[in-house]
């Protein structure tokens, strides 16, 4: 047996097979095909009696002798030109599912049809794909899926319509009488198609009249194949983190996710909501199109009152959850629900702002929930708590107890906070809606601002004089009870200022007696004594004193006319 020749390109294992049979014959070669880096010495009557395109291109040639022919464009490459010249040399090899497509456009490139020889590589392909290939959806698939490296032949000569004809169809009697457990394993097939085609594929079955649930089901399932690290891995320990967002894998990885969103079917309950979050979490972390993120947000918009709290905790942590991604998805989640339910009250001719329903009720539990599990994080702002909070109507809360264990969470977290801050985290809540329980954990609770405290305390004392039960909750009285203590936490408001002031003014006082001792002027001194804050205040609280010029005796006061369910006004004492 003759070596092979040894040249500068290098041969591949199958240029090696090739060289055992073709110099095994005692007629010495006379021409080179040149097929990508891989050389092939050959036989031109041999090549000639099959390939019609190799006959003209010999025929045709302005050289005298041909000794070099370039078929580097060959569909397949140099190991399905292999396959091909075997069959011009009547060597037997195997046609498979995974190399028939690609043999029958190599038959097409270099003309092997019956119309120049009988029985060709044309017809042997063509009867492969349609007694053997075809003739299941695992089989149709595996060509489907040859047939990416082959386009637009593939396309022309009609070998990827029949695919997806046959695996739609297949695929959608499987999804109504499965042959096989477990009964979805025909969306485990459908995953290692390229997206082009199992879009496809998820057309065709539309246009056969697959149901969404169908349809969702392979969605699904491909998007955890090919998405494994972004979506199946809740976790995301297995995500490569360090990937730039420029890099090749995230442009793939992000081309991918905006095909799969568009596949989407229309209906609502489709997809678990579960499903749709991890999607959102991976077009934010991906950076994907707009479109995109807005598709998916208005897909859990509608179907929010189906939502968990570990639903919007999924799309709202980075896949370390050591941070919070941008809320900006979360709000506009939330807004979109309650126009929709704000659109649905006014069509049926009710009030939005007084009657909400029981969907709203669910949802406004679940997004204060929500604020709990976030109020933790130090770099969640103030505009972005209270952003979220007052997307609820209050009137979507019965009782306003988890708002305010996620405001309690929220300045707890945030201890630098000042008492404008705090009253405004606080000014999302309504105290007069906080359960006995939520009231009394409120007047205790020191990192309130003084205004909260005083509405829980006047509250249950208003309760207690007028011997109401805590769980009434009528209109009038809350709202008078609510201007009742507007008022006085105007007066708590104006004695800290007067309190202050007279601090600024004893301070100064302190200071010009400082410096006149320093001088040694007595007389100074008493001047200074004489025109002191406090003398002046002295003069003025003495002329207020209602027992300056009267009895101490109360004796004569009508106790009938006091009304002890209306407090009287009072200010708190300035010293």
């Amino acid at each position: 047996m003759a070596a092979p020749i040894k040249n500068t390109n290098r041969l591949s294992l199958a240029m090696e097979r090739t060289g055992q049979w073709v110099f095994s014959q005692e007629i010495p070669t006379d021409v080179i095909v040149e097929v990508g880096e891989a050389n092939f010495n050959l036989h031109k009557f041999m090549l000639v009696a099959k390939s019609n395109y190799i006959r003209k291109l010999i025929l045709e040639s302005k050289e005298s002798d041909v000794t070099r022919i370039n078929l580097s464009d060959i569909p397949g490459g140099p190991e399905i030109f292999e396959k091909a010249a075997k069959f011009c040399y009547g060597v037997n090899f195997e046609i498979t599912v995974h190399n028939v497509a690609a043999l029958r456009c190599a038959a097409e490139y270099l003309q092997m049809t019956d119309k120049y020889c009988d029985n060709n590589l044309a017809s042997r392909t063509e009867d492969f794909l349609s007694q053997v290939a075809l003739t299941s959806l695992s089989g149709a698939l595996v060509v489907l899926k040859s047939c990416e490296n082959l386009l637009p032949l593939a396309h022309d000569l009609n070998i990827l319509q029949r695919c997806v004809d046959i695996a739609s169809a297949k695929a959608c009697v499987e999804a109504n009488f499965p042959s096989r457990s477990p009964p979805n394993w025909w969306t485990e097939e459908l995953s290692i198609l390229e997206v082009g085609f199992f879009e496809r594929i998820m057309v065709a079955m539309k246009a056969r009249g697959a149901k969404a649930l169908t349809i969702a089901s392979a969605i699904i399932t491909y998007t955890e194949r090919c998405l494994r690290d972004l979506v199946r891995d809740h976790s995301g320990n297995s995500t490569r983190l360090m990937e730039p967002e420029d890099s090749d894998i995230r442009m793939h990885q992000r081309g991918l996710l905006e095909s799969i969103v568009t596949l989407l079917p229309a209906e609502k309950a489709a997809f678990p909501i579960n499903f749709l979050c991890c999607l959102l979490r991976t077009a934010i972390f991906l950076r994907a199109a707009n479109s995109c993120k807005t598709e998916l947000e208005k897909r859990i918009s509608s179907i929010l009152e189906h939502v968990t709290v570990d639903d919007l905790l999924v799309l709202s942590f980075t896949y370390d959850g050591e941070r919070l991604f941008d809320l900006e998805s979360v709000r506009r989640i939330i807004s979109g629900f309650m126009e929709k339910e704000k659109s649905v009250a006014v069509f049926n001719g009710g009030d939005f702002g007084e009657v909400c329903s029981t969907a709203m009720q669910r949802v406004a539990k679940t997004a204060d929930a929500y604020l709990g599990e976030i109020a933790a994080f130090g770099d969640l702002s103030i505009s972005k708590f209270n952003g979220i909070a007052i997307l609820v109507p209050k009137g979507a809360r019965k009782a306003d107890d988890d708002l305010y264990r996620a405001i309690d969470i929220y300045l707890k977290a945030h201890p630098h906070l000042d008492e404008i801050e705090r009253e405004k985290v606080c000014s999302v809540m309504d105290p007069l809606k906080l359960s006995y329980e939520a009231r009394v954990h409120a007047s205790q609770n020191k990192r309130l601002p003084v205004q909260i405290v005083l509405h829980a305390l006047y509250f249950d004392q208003l309760k207690i004089r007028s011997g109401a039960d805590g769980t009434n909750n009528n209109l009038p009285e809350a709202m008078a009870t609510r201007n009742q203590l507007q008022a006085d936490v105007s007066l708590v408001k104006e004695n800290e200022v007067l309190r202050t002031e007279l601090l600024k003014m004893k301070m100064y006082i302190a200071d010009i007696q400082k410096a006149s001792s320093t001088q040694g002027t007595s007389a100074n001194k008493g001047s200074l004594r004489k025109t002191t804050f406090f003398s002046s205040v002295s003069k003025t609280l003495g002329k207020l004193n209602p027992f300056k010029h009267g009895s101490k005796d109360t004796s004569n006061i009508d106790d009938g006319a006091v009304d002890i369910t209306k407090p009287r006004r009072r200010r708190f004492s300035i010293s």
